[in-house]
């Protein structure tokens, strides 16, 4: 998920340089929205993760 941020990061970029603004505010909207998850998903799984081991 954080690849696709990063590609869809990179697409925002490259559009912006050669002047397409509706396509890379898309496309930068679309990173931050992943990223967001990314960041979410990564929070519980580390909080899942440390759980102590049933005895």
């Amino acid at each position: 998920m954080l690849y696709w941020a990063a590609v869809f990061f990179v697409i925002s970029i490259v559009a912006a340089l050669l002047g397409f603004g509706g396509i890379a505010g898309t496309a930068a909207w679309i990173a931050q929205v992943l990223f967001v998850v990314f960041i979410v998903l990564f929070v519980i799984f580390l909080v899942l993760g440390r759980r102590a081991p049933p005895v």
